[in-house]
């Protein structure tokens, strides 16, 4: 596959999977009342509903895949494949 298809793969697979997460960490904050969540005891509780959690969570994801797949394609320029 040439570098122009696999950049292009590439930028599908992370718009995609930006959409899923904005998708995923929305329907979270729909479906989840403010009212429930956790609360980590420091000096002033501080309460934290899970519904924000999952959309953190879900944000945190994307970036993390934009991340790799950003990585692996500079490494895929610099001449680094992987080894089978």
């Amino acid at each position: 596959m040439s570098l122009l298809a696999q950049t292009l793969r590439l930028a599908f697979q992370i718009a995609l999977v930006w959409a899923g997460g904005f998708v995923l960490a929305v329907v979270v904050r729909a479906l989840l009342p403010e009212k429930i969540g956790i609360t980590l005891p420091t000096d002033v509780d501080l309460f934290v509903p899970y519904s924000r959690i999952g959309f953190w969570t879900c944000l945190l994801a994307a970036l993390t895949v934009t991340a790799l797949v950003v990585i692996r394609a500079m490494l895929a320029d610099f001449g680094m494949r992987q080894i089978h």
